[in-house]
């Protein structure tokens, strides 16, 4: 994802001059013609990943910025820049909080290695500050990572089931992210102060169940030396997420379904039943519906669970947020281990985005990580996903048949040849899902049911002809029927790569 970067200089010469070297960096400028325009901004709701203050200007100054955001407590990652490279401008702004200092006028490769160490800085932050929430229980839907329309619809129903106490059943396939989801909805509800507690029911074995989830009393059952609460008395007051619920026992079901209804549990061995209060989030992988009408799940509990539903759709039909978990696994995973990673090649972004990720989010997260450990120098390549280039190379060897498959192994997120510096992981654009139908077809109407505007369609076309010919800019070329000077005008014009990324131009041609 291309990362946002705010320049605030008054003088427009320079911010013309910083735009420029902004966009070829393959990030995304904003400007702010004022110190008071760039708080406004700041504090508007808007997100930025970085910030090129002036620190001489009129009226409020770069050093009146600093203190403003200080105030508010934004930590975003500042580089201060101006004429005068006085000792003490340094001090006074990496005092005030900045990250960097650069003199005017900068020079392209000293502003692009200043913004990529203090991107690099903030994404490895929002990773810590992501994990602490996690683990406090205040994870936000914010802290998700996506892109995808598909996604976002889903995170906005569950924004609404956030903002009260229904009870909700999150059903998607294993490794998609159901508890993730929970966790948000948890921690941007009313309840986010109190506990958040996971169950995994597939896991527990079916003679424990009831002891696990209601508790128990010492002597209830021979090895049962000490009382316990069970999970549902630990969650009261907070969240109880109860992953693979399809896999519950009958009669753990019954108890279950007591529970919800009545508000309170019977430990095994109990005299009398115990009061809860529990907020209750529900997951399967399985199609509750058919489970309930074949009378293995009981009906009406899967009424009391179905109240507010929310299907998460699989990593293979949001292909566009392969490139940005790539990156967020990346910074994490690497940070972990212990090893600095600055870039990731295009053509291995290419390729992970073409594979059909059976096991989701997980499995992609596994691949990274795996990539990590056998990197050996500062990048990676193709060569640190052998197994996902040979079962791609499989997949392609296999027959075709005259019907063809319901996700097509297309690539849902094109990428250039050439480095892509992390992070932030460049955008180097995505072709959305809804654009790109079977057999490759672009369709020709917006969500709006409006005809798209031509060059949209043709910027779909290019990226999607970059990425089916692996970057082969000749054979795009070639393929499209322009001349490769006029594929990378295009390319320019589109904001999509430096000629310098590309192969040498040919000389210019006439289309």
């Amino acid at each position: 994802m291309a990362a946002r970067v705010l320049i605030v200089d008054d003088d427009p010469v320079q911010r013309r001059l910083l735009d420029n070297m902004v966009r070829k960096f393959g990030h995304e400028p904003a400007i702010a013609e004022s110190g008071e325009q760039a708080v406004a901004l700041l504090t508007g709701g808007e997100r930025f990943d970085c910030v090129v203050l002036d620190l001489v200007m009129p009226d409020l100054d770069g050093l009146g910025v600093l203190a403003r955001l200080r105030e508010t407590g934004n930590n975003i990652p500042v580089i201060v820049q101006t004429a005068h490279g006085g000792i003490d401008n340094i001090i006074s702004a990496m005092r005030a909080g900045a990250v960097d200092f650069v003199v005017k006028p900068v020079g392209a490769e000293r502003l692009q290695v200043s913004l990529r160490n203090a991107l690099e800085k903030s994404a490895l932050e929002g990773e810590i500050v992501r994990i602490k929430r996690s683990h406090s229980g205040t994870l936000t839907f914010k802290d998700i990572v996506t892109r995808s329309p598909r996604m976002l619809a889903v995170l906005r129903t569950a924004e609404k089931a956030a903002a009260s106490t229904i009870a909700v059943l999150i059903e998607g396939e294993s490794g998609v992210g159901k508890e993730l989801i929970a966790r948000a909805i948890h921690g941007q509800g009313e309840r986010r102060a109190k506990p958040f507690i996971a169950v995994n029911c597939g896991a527990i074995p079916e003679n424990l169940v009831e002891s696990i989830l209601f508790g128990h009393e010492k002597g209830a059952f021979t090895g049962a030396t000490e009382r316990h609460v069970g999970k549902f008395v630990e969650a009261s007051g907070g969240t109880l997420f109860l992953d693979e619920i399809g896999e519950l026992p009958m009669a753990a079901q019954v108890k279950l379904l007591r529970a919800i209804q009545e508000g309170e549990v019977e430990p095994v061995g109990a005299r009398k039943p115990v009061k809860v209060d529990v907020r209750l989030i529900s997951a399967t992988n399985r199609n509750l519906i058919d489970d309930a009408k074949s009378g293995r799940f009981r009906e009406d509990l899967f009424y009391r669970l179905h109240v507010f539903p929310i299907a998460v759709p699989p990593l293979r039909d949001r292909g566009e947020d392969i490139p940005d978990l790539v990156r967020h696994f990346l910074t994490r995973i690497a940070a972990e281990e212990g090893k600095r990673l600055r870039a990731i090649s295009g053509e291995a972004v290419a390729l992970l985005c073409r594979h059909r990720w059976p096991g989701n989010v997980r499995q992609l997260e596994n691949t990274v990580f795996r990539a990590v450990v056998l990197a050996e120098g500062d990048s990676i390549g193709m060569d640190e996903f052998p197994q996902i280039a040979s079962q791609i190379a499989a997949q392609s060897a296999m027959p075709s048949t005259l019907s063809p498959p319901s996700s097509p192994d297309l690539p849902a997120a094109p990428a250039l040849p050439g480095m892509i510096e992390l992070p932030p992981l460049l955008d180097i654009g995505t072709t959305p899902a809804s654009a790109v139908g079977d057999l490759g077809m672009f369709n020709m109407l917006d969500a709006h049911g409006e005809v798209r505007p031509l060059e949209d369609i043709e910027t779909d076309a290019i990226r999607f002809a970059i990425a089916h010919y692996r970057g082969q800019m000749s054979e795009v070329a070639r393929r499209l029927q322009i001349g490769r000077s006029t594929l990378y005008r295009k390319l320019d014009h589109l904001g999509l790569t430096e000629r310098s990324d590309l192969e040498p131009a040919e000389p210019a041609d006439t289309n």
